[in-house]
């Protein structure tokens, strides 16, 4: 509902206002807020970040970037999407690193935490973000191959880098993955999706609990975002759905992912030392109780 990979069946791959997305999109996602001056609470810090090319993902490396982070940006075929990215991650003096791989194949996720390790040796920062959804009316659409791949690439591969990267992340690292609202709200048209972001609370929780996490000071958490106005949302609803994203929250409104990425931060930093296993919610007021 809101992390950051397009379906590969409707993935546009020349960046996210396509010709045919136009009538949908009244504006570009903002992924960036006005006036914001950092704070360098990220200094000479490691973060690698996946499904970083646009959206919640790219809103966070360019944050991440801000504050200091030098940032290793993961993405899927999305090229114009994570060139744009990494230019703007330059422009603000920080030159990312950038990696083309399918997170829900293990053979591509170990090539990828090799090449990283081997570029970086300790890592502070492991923002499992990449994701995929699709919409199905009726749960006879749904496919038993679509329902795993959902999985593949929105549990397996977040699981699979974790424990590829495990060794290499440094003492008190953070580890922070994105869940969704429709993890504890539910989501008609979203069973598989919905069903894999349980998971991924699930998974959370219980990684922070793990002895070895905890013997290197790790904290493990998540962020649950609300509806996003992100490329992943005109790209799998109609126009019909689109003309009402977001309003029915308490604020009347979608949020944008620059209001999202402060919640990575905060999970990033120093000044969430006291928190792990825990879920920070941005919906908009939505009342989430868990």
């Amino acid at each position: 509902m809101s992390d950051e990979h397009r379906p590969k069946s409707q993935e546009p791959k020349k960046g996210y206002l396509q010709k045919d997305e136009d009538a949908y999109l009244s504006e570009q996602p903002k992924l960036e807020a006005d006036g914001y001056a950092p704070g360098q609470s990220l200094k000479n810090k490691i973060a690698v970040i996946t499904g970083g090319d646009s959206g919640i993902g790219a809103a966070t490396a360019i944050l991440f970037a801000k504050e200091g982070a030098q940032v290793v940006l993961v993405h899927y075929e999305s090229d114009a999407d994570a060139e744009r990215t990494a230019q703007r991650i330059s422009e603000v003096g920080k030159e990312p690193v950038v990696f083309d791989t399918d997170i829900g194949d293990e053979g591509a996720v170990a090539e990828l935490a090799s090449k990283i390790t081997e570029k970086f040796p300790k890592i502070d920062i492991l923002v499992n973000n990449a994701g995929e959804q699709h919409v199905h009316e009726h749960l006879q659409d749904i496919t038993a191959a679509e329902f795993t791949r959902t999985f593949q690439t929105n549990v397996l591969g977040m699981f699979m880098l974790t424990k590829a990267l495990f060794m290499s992340l440094s003492q008190n690292a953070a580890i922070i993955n994105t869940a969704s609202i429709t993890a504890y709200a539910g989501a008609p048209t979203l069973i598989d999706y919905s069903a894999s972001k349980g998971a991924i609370v699930s998974f959370t929780r219980s990684l922070s609990q793990n002895k070895d996490v905890l013997e290197k000071g790790i904290r493990v958490n998540a962020v649950a975002p609300g509806p996003i106005w992100t490329p992943l949302i005109p790209s799998t609803f109609n126009e019909d759905q689109l003309k009402t994203w977001g309003k029915t929250t308490p604020m009347g409104r979608a949020g944008q992912p620059y209001e999202v990425a402060p919640a990575y931060l905060y999970l990033a930093s120093g000044a969430s030392q006291y928190v792990t296993g825990q879920t920070v919610h941005v919906n908009g007021g939505r009342i989430i109780n868990g």
